[in-house]
């Protein structure tokens, strides 16, 4: 399997275009993605009781397929909006329905940023022309980009792979910076790729591939109105279908579409409002891999813990609380932690370590925590970011 710096017109059939329809203060800010042929269409999504109107129309046309084409403004939520804000959305599909000649519900919408604003619907109406105009086999950076409410980079990748003598692609783009705390999940993927796979499989092998990434990650604990990840097949590659975890190519496809979500949980955690580092939490010695990712994401929550990294404080008291009020019964005494390249604390208590050691490896890019609870063979790895000043200061203005 090859990695690539690719997006969601990697796989074959598929165009997308990002332009600037002025639905926020600049940039881009409305994207469509096409498949040239029908997908199969899957889905998971916020479970927020507050959702936004896209989540439940996109949930149904994913659940009915096939589908042809996405479409994505950042910028404005569209959410707590009313029925105006459903009519919004169905609009939105038809527009881009007519633009492309096929049926609106082949069309997934989706939106982020302001809660409880209207959307412009002037500005949408012209966009989406624009960017059904624009669609191209090159336009899937400028995708990435119009999807972005405070991320600072575009977040894109792709995987290359083969199944039988067929060679298979992957391609996505993803955005979150704030509000990142997914059950599922606290931002939006979009996922393209050629494999032939049925929609059973494909609601699957995504479940599955979403609990190992995007549920895995954690920035301010905050979950969403608008949150999902949605991946389209359009089957193109020309393998023997996929149809289930016991037919040929399913393991190779799901490595596949594991590597690609954890790559897309990684950058939206590094990318963390504010944020000046990752953190990598892994667990292992839990009773079951369950315990162990709750574990996991309890620590990476943290907020005294975040903001230790941020100060270089090696004050590993922070990670071993976190893991007493994760919910999991726990042994304290007989927990060890690693901080970085030093064990820091041994059944629990603390033992002698270098503490300029230790600030060096909290002021690495990735900061790497281990504990090891000793009660079975269970493990996982979360991530998150720290937790700055500067977080406050976007979080203070976001609206203005």
């Amino acid at each position: 399997m090859k990695m690539v710096q690719e997006g969601v017109t990697f796989p074959q059939g598929f165009l997308a275009s990002g332009i600037e329809a002025h639905i926020k203060k600049q940039g881009r800010d409305l994207a469509v993605v096409y498949s040239e042929y029908p997908c199969q269409a899957a889905g998971v999504f916020t479970t927020n009781k507050v959702q936004a109107s896209c989540v439940a129309y996109t949930r149904r046309a994913v659940e009915k397929g096939p589908v042809r084409a996405l479409v994505v403004n950042s910028g404005n939520a569209n959410a707590c909006t009313g029925p105006q804000g459903v009519e919004d959305t169905l609009q939105m599909a038809h527009l881009v329905a007519g633009e492309l000649s096929i049926n609106s519900h082949e069309v997934l919408v989706a939106s982020t940023g302001v809660i409880g604003v209207n959307l412009p619907m002037d500005q949408v109406a012209r966009g989406i022309k624009q960017a059904c105009s624009l669609l191209s086999r090159d336009g899937g950076e400028n995708a990435s980009a119009a999807i972005m409410t405070t991320d600072t980079v575009p977040k894109q990748v792709g995987a290359e792979f083969t199944i039988g003598d067929r060679v298979v692609r992957i391609g996505a783009m993803a955005k979150g910076s704030g509000m990142i705390h997914p059950n599922m999940a606290t931002m939006l993927a979009f996922i393209t790729t050629d494999a032939a796979v049925t929609r059973d499989c494909l609601q699957g092998a995504l479940r599955d591939a979403t609990a190992v990434s995007f549920n895995m990650i954690s920035v301010d604990g905050d979950t969403s109105t608008n949150d999902m990840a949605v991946i389209m097949a359009n089957g193109q590659a020309g393998n023997e279908i996929i149809k289930g975890p016991a037919s040929e190519g399913y393991s190779i496809f799901k490595q596949a579409l594991d590597q690609v979500c954890m790559a897309l949980a990684q950058m939206i955690a590094r990318d963390g409002e504010g944020a000046t580092r990752l953190i990598e939490v892994e667990v292992a010695g839990a009773r079951d891999d369950g315990e162990a990712k709750t574990v996991a994401r309890s620590v990476v929550s943290s907020n005294l813990f975040k903001a230790a990294v941020y100060g270089e404080d090696a004050n590993w008291g922070r990670i071993i609380c976190a893991a007493g009020y994760s919910g999991v019964d726990i042994n304290p005494d007989t927990v060890d932690i690693w901080l970085g390249r030093q064990q820091v604390a041994r059944n629990g208590s603390g033992m002698p370590f270098d503490e300029e050691r230790a600030r060096e490896d909290l002021a690495q890019e990735v900061v790497k925590i281990r504990l090891v609870l000793n009660q079975g063979t269970g493990r996982a790895t979360a991530w998150g970011c720290d937790l700055t000043y500067d977080y406050i200061r976007i979080n203070a203005s976001y609206r203005s």
